[in-house]
């Protein structure tokens, strides 16, 4: 198989003139971090989209749910993931349903250098 098929498969949006190119672990950055509070009948949760650079390794990601407080209600680690957009859903656990919450996302190589990190704030 060669590189060129590999890389069509795993990052079917690169371009052709050379845009988008995956980078080394020590130039990785997310590109998105967004919060969106899931509003049905069941138990609080919020969906999370995750968004990083096309990349030659594949990174971990660490993500922190807080609340006013600063205290963690959920967290999830993705590890190695195969693509670079990844969505998932967190439970909130804890007294606190509503008001100012935080997402701190970590982007890292656990024998490498700490690519990025960002937080973002949103309201339930």
């Amino acid at each position: 198989m060669s590189d060129d098929l590999n890389m069509d498969f795993f990052f079917p949006e690169l371009s052709a003139d050379g845009q988008n190119l995956p980078v080394p672990p020590a130039e990785m950055r997310f590109l998105e971090l967004r919060a969106e509070p899931v509003l049905d009948e069941g138990p609080l949760r919020t969906r999370v989209y995750v968004e990083v650079t096309p990349f030659q390794q594949r990174p971990y990601i660490e993500v922190v749910l807080a609340g006013a407080d600063g205290s963690e209600i959920a967290s999830a680690s993705i590890i190695e993931p195969l693509q670079r957009k990844n969505v998932f859903t967190l439970h909130l656990r804890g007294a606190q349903k509503s008001g100012q919450f935080s997402l701190h996302a970590r982007l890292y190589y656990p024998d490498g250098p700490a690519a990025d990190s960002r937080t973002i704030q949103f309201e339930i």
